[in-house]
């Protein structure tokens, strides 16, 4: 989950690599409070409401404290959001490599996985991480996961940031569009089977989509009965494979004499 930028269009250093000094609980801080406990609520109410409602103000009162109180373990709402974006890396389940059989592809296409579900289900972070560097030791755990499974591919150093860049923004990409037509069917109060006949109905019957929807069609007829979210898991994975086989195959020429 690397990646650079800043919110404000500013450079600003990484909360990560900005030393703060140790705090010292003063007697009028509110008993329980924590910074872990901060972060938890941030990821919830941004799960909960979106970014774009989210603020100190709000997550004070989420919290039951006051917003100086919030301020005395962060800086700014930029380094909230930064250590937000860490802790829900933190979900993702690195593979067990202690298997030294273990197929690079299945550990890749686990990785692929795990970042989609929390990209989905934090629709929130596509955005941040767009915005933010993303060096959080759950971020660089992962990233050091995705190293070591590449490895195994038998690629050269030098080819392996680039196939992680293939298999990861492809990740991004399609997780990102997949978290947006969840949230659109969400607030309309329409499932994703609905929203879907609703755009078929739209362009059904005019001449530009007529292409488009002869070829839909045949696909629909084979997978009759198959929900949007059925046909999305096929696609993803069929993509990923994709991804994984021209991997392979670039490896591959590489090697001929």
């Amino acid at each position: 989950m690397e990646t650079t930028g800043s919110r404000a269009g500013k450079p600003r250093k990484s909360v990560w690599l900005t030393e703060r000094p140790p705090l010292k609980r003063k007697a009028d801080q509110p008993a329980g409070l924590d910074l872990d406990k901060i972060v938890e609520t941030t990821v919830r109410l941004l799960d909960a409401e979106g970014l774009a409602k989210f603020s100190m103000r709000r997550l004070a009162a989420a919290l039951g404290v006051t917003a100086m109180s919030v301020y005395w373990y962060v800086d700014t709402k930029d380094d909230l959001l930064e250590l937000a974006i860490d802790a829900i890396a933190g979900e993702i389940d690195l593979p067990d490599e202690s298997d030294p059989e273990a197929d690079w592809r299945d550990h890749l296409r686990h990785l692929a996985a795990e970042y989609r579900k929390v990209l989905v289900t934090h629709r929130w972070a596509p955005r941040l991480l767009g915005e933010y560097l993303n060096v959080g030791p759950h971020a660089i755990a992962f990233s050091n996961a995705t190293l070591r499974v590449m490895q195994g591919s038998g690629l050269s150093p030098e080819e392996i940031s680039g196939a992680l860049g293939a298999i990861f923004q492809f990740v991004y990409g399609f997780s990102t569009i997949e978290g947006l037509h969840e949230e659109r069917c969400r607030e309309t109060g329409r499932t994703l089977d609905e929203h879907f006949q609703e755009v078929v109905g739209a362009v059904q019957g005019r001449p530009e989509f007529a292409e488009t929807m002869e070829m839909s069609a045949k696909a629909l007829e084979i997978q009759q009965g198959v929900g949007v979210r059925e046909m999305r898991e096929r696609d993803f994975a069929y993509a990923l494979d994709v991804q994984i086989a021209g991997i392979e195959a670039l490896r591959d020429r590489g090697r001929r004499p």
